[in-house]
């Protein structure tokens, strides 16, 4: 949760030592105190609130310290390492292209470049013939929102402008994709500079319960905005705070607007693409395919790369040398996101994702029900997840429980990072997706006893 602190002061716990965790210090480790520290010294304040863990090596579904403690994790690094951490495969490609040494290029044209564009267009929905690669997610989001806004300007002038989006999304951190997400805490700074956003509520049917297609419209006609002036609907296939997923009919019957009303349809993958819910891309669920999407996190496992894909109508409007980035292609991060695409395929781990996904929300569902008056809601796709946690009886966060959690989970060896969530309240549980299907068993169990324990 933003503005949680973990306790740094050391606590024994008990030991524990399985086939895929070991806990054998106090946590955290006495030792990595320094380090800690010298991090909260040196960098500002928001850097601090996650589980005091110092990482020393990471592989496939497992992380460790320099003390021997061992930990599954249920992170992926925050939904970076859909692969797997350190896979020998991406590692090799990085080593290969650094010892060449091709370390950057900026607009210039290498051939790790142009096999990874036309990977990208090769794995995308039939009609998304472009792929342009950027730095992250927030720049991903942000320049989807600009093709978006051009196009409508293109079309109707000036006043097609409006970019929808959701109440609770979240589309990055840069002040532009904060401004399209919906989340109020993040705006209440900002004054006078959202012109041309607004939000519906999400129908993900526990903290809303109306998901009805037409709210979308009324709530748009409330606020006096005229659906032809909508130049873009943007969407988080799911949103980060829950899981929340759309309901199928209304996804489609959100394209169909779309269609209706000249607006392009951006689908935000950066959490959700590359098998994390037991396809490629999370819209498949839906049957629909968008205009534009954002893409980053698994797309390399490991370095910083994200992707707009899209219509080639959408994506030509800028002439040659005006929309492009500093670091858009780097050569390293390019080798590891082919090589990172290469494995999954092969591999077959959105098979991985898409056979676990039931066993994880089994499980899910039986701490459910043993503790139905704080484990508010469980959602699951593939393998993503999340528990709100709720004061007993409401639907009212409980962040302090759903912290307690997380550190009880922490102690014993599975990791996950802080909970997340409009008030906290959220476990958000996404291991790498090559986790066996014996280590995630190990892990609903953990997670059991910590709720046990927290709740009481």
């Amino acid at each position: 949760m933003a503005g949680s602190k973990y306790n740094l002061e050391p606590v024994a716990v008990p030991a524990v030592e399985t086939a895929h965790r070991r806990i054998c210090t106090p946590l955290p480790v006495p030792e990595s105190l320094p380090v800690l520290n010298d991090l909260a010294r040196c960098e500002p304040r928001s850097m601090q609130g996650q589980p005091p863990i110092v990482w020393h090596r990471a592989q496939g579904f497992q992380v460790e310290d320099r003390w021997g403690n061992r930990w599954i994790d249920w992170s992926s690094g925050v939904l970076v390492t859909n692969i797997g951490h350190g896979h020998p495969r991406v590692c090799r490609a990085i080593r290969e292209m650094v010892d060449r040494p091709l370390l950057a290029s900026y607009v210039f044209p290498h051939e790790a470049r142009a096999k990874l564009a036309a990977k990208l267009v090769e794995i995308a929905p039939k009609g998304i013939s472009k792929a342009f690669v950027l730095s992250t997610g927030s720049e991903a989001t942000e320049c989807a929102i600009k093709l978006a806004r051009t196009r409508g300007w293109q079309k109707a002038g000036p006043r097609k402008h409006v970019i929808v989006s959701f109440l609770n999304a979240f589309h990055g951190r840069t002040l532009g994709a904060q401004l399209a997400g919906g989340m109020a805490k993040q705006k209440e700074w900002i004054v006078r500079t959202d012109a041309g956003f607004v939000q519906a509520p999400f129908p993900d049917g526990y903290k809303n319960e109306d998901t009805r297609f037409e709210l979308f419209e009324e709530t748009l006609a409330a606020q006096g905005v005229d659906a032809d002036d909508v130049a873009g609907v943007i969407a988080e296939s799911y949103q980060g705070v829950g899981p929340d997923f759309l309901p199928v009919e209304y996804a489609r019957r959100l394209r169909a607007w779309c269609d209706e009303h000249g607006a392009a349809l951006i689908m935000d993958e950066v959490q959700a693409g590359f098998g994390r819910t037991g396809k490629m891309w999370c819209f498949e669920h839906y049957g629909i395919v968008p205009d534009l999407i954002c893409c980053g996190k698994g797309i390399s496992s490991s370095l910083p790369l994200s992707a707009v894909l899209g219509r080639a109508d959408l994506m030509d409007q800028y002439a040659p040398g005006s929309m492009t980035s500093t670091h858009s292609g780097n050569p390293v991060c390019c080798a590891a996101a082919l090589a990172n695409i290469e494995v999954l395929l092969e591999e077959r781990l959105i098979e991985n994702a898409a056979a676990l996904g039931p066993v994880l929300k089994r499980g899910l569902l039986k701490i459910q029900r043993a503790h139905k008056d704080v484990v508010g809601c469980v959602q699951a796709l593939g393998l993503v997840a999340g528990l709100q946690i709720v004061r007993p009886g409401t639907k009212t966060p409980n962040p302090d429980l759903a912290l307690s959690i997380n550190e009880k989970c922490f102690q014993k060896g599975l990791l996950m990072f802080s909970p997340v969530g409009v008030g906290g309240e959220c476990v958000k549980i996404a291991p790498p997706l090559c986790i066996t299907r014996e280590a995630l068993q190990e892990s609903i169990g953990v997670l059991a006893e910590a709720v046990d324990e927290a709740a009481g």
